[in-house]
């Protein structure tokens, strides 16, 4: 005669369908962040330049931008704000220097940009306290 044992219940999850899903998960941000990342497109002019020291220190300098229609954007962290015009940006990069003194200044100019409106910035970051303003270039081939 058979005798039917009485099965237990069994009180395990099955973790394995979780990993895969969150595998998946992982796999679509890591594809979709770098196309998420805005910003000003900007054409640099290429020069050979050591890179900047408060960046190896792990420090980020502010970027002011002027692209190739002349209009001003900020940038702090990664944090991209404007367009602005040059009183608004002054009041920008002021309000950023009294919270951390001696912060790096950088301008990124767009290379179609006539030299007269990189001098404009540069003035307007001056006026608004920068010790000192670097220019951005790209490495050249």
């Amino acid at each position: 005669m058979y005798v039917r044992k009485k099965r237990r219940m069994m009180a395990e999850i099955n973790v394995v369908p979780y990993i895969d899903v969150m595998l998946v998960l992982l796999v679509i941000f890591m594809v979709t962040t770098p196309l998420i990342t805005q910003g000003v497109k900007v054409e640099l002019p290429k020069s050979a330049a050591e890179p900047i020291a408060q960046m190896t220190e792990g420090k980020t300098p502010l970027v002011a931008t002027v692209d190739s229609d002349g209009l001003y954007y900020f940038e702090k962290d990664g944090n991209q704000q404007g367009p602005f015009t040059a009183a608004e940006l002054q009041v920008e990069v002021a309000s950023w220097l009294t919270i951390e003194p001696g912060t790096q200044v950088i301008v990124k100019g767009d290379k179609a940009v006539s030299y007269e409106a990189v001098i404009r910035l540069i003035n307007v970051l001056k006026n608004a306290g920068a010790p000192a303003v670097g220019l951005m270039t790209d490495n050249e081939v």
